[in-house]
């Protein structure tokens, strides 16, 4: 029976760090021969990180990259090894390419590049990438290998398909595919329908961790040549996915039928195949690898819940920050900012500040104190009213004779803002900002003042998720850190007597779903305004006063810190627009 022991290593890479990754790279190249793996892929850009952006644009780096490159290769003897680098050389008259080395017996035996660059939301391929043309098709001691990169399968004719018409019986989809609300089931769609369209194995490994914004969160997969799901990776964590193939499967299948695949011509559009043979490095020697249980879905919350704690400790620990500090109002957003701290840096690592004013409730410091003792977390107490009558007098004589109003309010959020980064200044933590997407949409926060701080983790989070997520996380446990009076008070900025965030905006359940509509699916007013009013939501002034409030505050949103994606369109590098803008589609 021929069979082919392989691993998918979803290891967390850090961008930029080319000898730490090649270090990990090797480690698990020894692990998987240790597993008595006969080959092992690594995810998309390993070498470098993923995504490297402009530093591909640098000879130096891609120069080191590929020494790093030849360093892991000299390691795979006994085990061949897929590993994703940049091949090529930047420069006016060359390219640079997003690259997958085929490593045997301590060399590089053949490289694929990638052929389909996606140049949308997050995405910048084609600004750095030139496009591959061969699909090389690795015959390894009888057994046909084809590769290919992430985007790659995401089109309906790719490099998997060419590599089909030469053979191929396994694909090896090597990825970065960053977290997004909703995607895993279409991910999951997408491999299983390549791998029964070509009847072949599909084995996709996926990069793990936090970058920045994105996160990645592994859950490799292998689809059986009928479309079936046989083994996947955890979610969220390193792994080391190992299995055994039949190929005797996929012979059987196609001995049943013929394939529709698609024209010369179509196929002749993406690439061109070439052959390699090269001998199977190793033996199993060990017994037959049971696949991998499959785990249940995670609901909603869960999934975003993990990739928020992930995408927290990865920017903190990247970026050299080993404490956080958070200004803690007892309101539902610090709230939820301040547990997933803890669960991302631990409770030793965080540092919350009370920063009470003349308007603030009784309740929400003692909210804030019940929440620091149930977590175990250093709590400050600075009340603010100090600096607030400072700014008061400074301002009086020429405020002279003018209503107060928002100016005024936001003096609090500001003097806050500048306690907060003092600290930071300080004692060197990362502030974490505890804005959420609606109130990043709609300006309902300060700049210099609430929106003041180094990373937002719950920026792309609404705010009936929030909630959500809070009651989320006291139900998973451990414990139920999240004072029930937080969650079920009206949310307040209290930046004057009796104040709610209702005074402002519409309830959030009509806020979220016209702002989704606005921002991630790009309607325009009319289509908002009769949804609304089908659902009994918004009338036609909430929807324009909504839409109108998102396009006058882009200007905040291009000096926001960075924070979690896990919407399809995030501010940010997702959605791109100009603040000088007359056009209004509203």
């Amino acid at each position: 029976m021929r069979t082919l022991r392989i691993a998918l290593a979803q290891v967390n890479t850090s961008v930029g760090d080319i000898d730490g990754n090649a270090e990990l790279i090797i480690e698990g190249i020894k692990a998987a021969r240790a597993a008595g793996a006969e080959l092992v892929a690594f995810p998309e850009l390993a070498i470098t990180g993923y995504p490297p952006e402009d530093l591909v644009l640098h000879r130096r780096f891609v120069a080191d990259n590929r020494r790093a490159l030849e360093r892991v290769a000299a390691e795979a003897h006994g085990i061949s090894a897929i590993v994703g680098f940049v091949d090529g050389s930047p420069g006016r008259d060359e390219s640079v390419y997003n690259a997958a080395a085929f490593l045997h017996e301590g060399r590089v035996a053949a490289v694929y590049r990638k052929i389909h660059l996606p140049n949308y939301g997050v995405f910048d391929e084609e600004r750095y990438f030139g496009r591959g043309l061969e699909c090389p098709v690795i015959d390894f001691g009888g057994v046909r290998i084809g590769m290919s990169i992430c985007e790659d399968v995401w089109e309906p004719i790719g490099s998997a398909e060419v590599e089909r018409a030469a053979g191929a019986e396994i694909n090896i989809n090597i990825n970065a595919s960053p977290f997004e609300r909703g995607k895993d089931g279409v991910r999951r769609e997408l491999i299983g329908d390549m791998a029964r369209r070509n009847q072949v194995y599909a084995c996709y490994v996926n990069q793990v961790g936090g970058q920045d914004e994105l996160v990645f969160d592994g859950t490799s997969l292998v689809y059986g040549p009928d479309g079936v799901l046989i083994a996947e990776g955890e979610r969220f964590d390193e792994d080391l996915l190992v299995l055994d193939l039949d190929l005797e499967r996929v012979a059987d299948m196609r001995s049943s039928g013929t394939w529709e695949g698609p024209s010369d011509d179509e196929l002749a559009e993406i690439g061109f195949s070439t052959d390699l043979p090269v001998a199977r490095s190793g033996a199993v020697e060990s017994s037959t690898v049971e696949n991998s249980t499959l785990s249940e879905p995670l609901s909603e919350e869960a999934e975003v819940y993990r990739a928020l704690v992930l995408g927290t400790r990865d920017y903190a620990r990247k970026t050299g920050f080993e404490k956080a500090v958070i200004a803690l109002s007892g309101g539902i957003d610090s709230t939820l900012t301040a547990v997933i701290a803890v669960d991302a840096l631990g409770a030793e690592n965080v540092l919350c500040v009370a920063l009470p004013s003349r308007y603030s409730s009784d309740g929400s410091v003692t909210d804030a104190e019940a929440l620091a003792q149930r977590l175990g977390i250093k709590l400050w107490n600075l009340p603010i009213e100090p600096a607030h009558a400072a700014f008061e007098e400074i301002l009086e004589e020429e405020f002279r004779g003018t209503a107060a109003g928002l100016a005024e309010e936001n003096v609090q959020s500001r003097v806050r803002g500048n306690v907060i980064m003092t600290i930071s200044n300080k004692f060197g933590y990362l502030v974490l900002t505890t804005g959420n997407k609606s109130e990043f949409a709609t300006g309902y926060a300060t700049l210099y003042g609430d929106m003041a701080g180094g990373y937002a983790v719950i920026k792309d989070v609404p705010k009936t998720l929030v909630f959500r997520l809070c009651e989320y996380r006291n139900d998973a446990g451990p414990g139920s850190p999240i004072p029930r009076s937080v969650i079920d008070k009206p949310p307040s900025a209290e930046l004057r007597p009796d104040q709610l965030d209702s005074d402002s905006l519409p309830p959030y359940e009509v806020l979220d779903r016209i702002l989704e509509r606005y921002i991630e699916d790009r309607w325009d007013a009319g289509e908002i305004i009769a949804e609304e009013v089908g659902l009994g939501g918004g009338d036609e002034e909430t929807v324009r006063g909504v839409l109108r409030l998102v396009d006058r505050n882009e200007y905040k949103r291009r000096q926001a810190p960075p924070g979690v994606k896990i919407t399809q369109l995030a501010f940010g590098r997702d959605r791109r627009m100009p603040i000088a803008s007359r056009y209004r589609p509203h």
